[in-house]
């Protein structure tokens, strides 16, 4: 069970946040906080705000769909442009932020949130794939399949053909999970690899498999939590495809709770605990303990997986929540980012892992974690009709 004060800490430090973030300037966007540059469309202001909705949708407080619309409206023009956001970039990461369309359509039914998403549909039109018919997580990583891209673009991609495009490209998602699962997941510990190389030429690449050589914990949470999301938003007329994801997600699900701590949390790494400097990771562990709320919730997992996630949010909570001198909270423990190849020579070591800064209140594990308490909330609305009654 999760406390009553575990929750008031969550709420309290929601509308923290919230008090102290613009579009222009983003409290919980460490990687622009540490630059100093501008804001951009992306994918970690994307998980924010469709955490922020996630909780409109439960509590109907005005000020949460209110901070949502004035957030994304800042990028989204009448026209459906998005201020800088370019397609021609090719970047999966790109389409995340997308998600948050559909719910801002619906509640406040401006059509420059419908027009937008016809603009980032198109990139999925001319995102290049491998030949095995995956996109490319991005233009400057051609020929690689990440996890994170299934999380960052199918769930956007399924929910935009169901809707809006007569399930056309449906199909084509599942398609993309059944390579992934083909090409990437490993058969003596049902993990799966953070990336995947289709030409092996990447310095970090198995000349076999194509994979890159450890299991990445976030990485494997964004893989969890895109097959609910896209399990979510599909037709069930997809009867063999919408059960498919089900299996994948309880495939993995087993095959992790060997691997979480006795805190209920994940390591950075997550089958080398001993590993020296690895440690409890925030971000991945919130995305596994969502994706196992709502995986329960919609019946796509069995029930004791509910226990595990509430020990998972326990976990974070008790160990990174804390409050400062002044009396707010910050949420600790959150790797800053993770990658593959770039500028830097991120090869997917140990030592890679490992090497990257650990932050306080990035998004990255602060969206996850209060999509968890959603979830914690819709059980007990369910269980206490009359919860947030008022």
């Amino acid at each position: 069970m999760v406390s009553s004060k575990v929750m008031g800490q969550i709420r309290d430090y929601v509308d923290y946040c919230l008090g102290h973030s613009t579009a222009q300037e983003p409290f919980w966007n460490m990687e622009k906080v540490r630059t100093g540059k501008p804001n951009k469309w992306n994918y970690i202001d994307g998980c924010m705000i469709n955490a922020v909705l996630s909780l409109y949708e439960m509590t109907r407080k005005p000020e949460y769909l209110d901070f949502a619309d004035r957030f994304i409206g800042w990028f989204v023009q009448d026209d459906g442009s998005i201020r800088t956001y370019d397609p021609a970039g090719c970047n999966l990461d790109d389409i995340n932020e997308a998600r948050t369309l559909f719910p801002l359509w619906s509640y406040t039914g401006k059509e420059k949130y419908r027009r937008a998403m016809e603009t980032i549909r198109h990139q999925l039109d001319i995102q290049p794939r491998t030949n095995e018919g995956n996109f490319w997580h991005k233009k400057i990583y051609p020929n690689q399949v990440w996890l994170d891209g299934l999380h960052m673009a199918q769930p956007f991609y399924m929910q935009y053909e169901t809707q809006l495009n007569h399930m056309r490209g449906c199909r084509d998602v599942i398609d993309q999970f059944r390579n992934v699962e083909r090409l990437m997941k490993d058969p003596k510990t049902g993990l799966y690899y953070h990336g995947y190389d289709e030409s092996r030429q990447m310095y970090w690449a198995d000349p076999r498999t194509g994979c890159s050589p450890n299991f990445w914990t976030r990485s494997i949470g964004w893989f969890a939590a895109a097959l609910v999301e896209t399990a979510s938003v599909m037709d069930e007329s997809l009867y063999y495809e919408y059960r498919y994801l089900q299996k994948l997600l309880l495939d993995l699900s087993e095959s992790l709770l060997p691997f979480q701590a006795q805190d209920g949390m994940f390591y950075q790494l997550t089958s080398l605990p001993d590993a020296e400097g690895n440690y409890l990771e925030t971000s991945g562990t919130a995305l596994l303990a969502f994706a196992w709320m709502k995986g329960v919730r919609l019946g796509y997992l069995p029930e004791r997986f509910y226990a595990a996630a509430e020990k998972a949010f326990n976990g974070i909570c008790s160990r990174y929540l804390s409050a400062k001198e002044d009396g707010s909270l910050e949420l600790g423990g959150i790797c800053l980012v993770a990658g593959l190849g770039g500028r830097q020579h991120r090869d997917g070591s140990v030592q890679y892992y490992l090497s990257e800064p650990v932050v306080a209140n990035d998004a990255k594990g602060v969206a996850p974690l209060v999509m968890a308490y959603t979830e914690l909330l819709r059980r007990k609305t369910e269980r206490e009709p009359a919860v947030l009654a008022g």
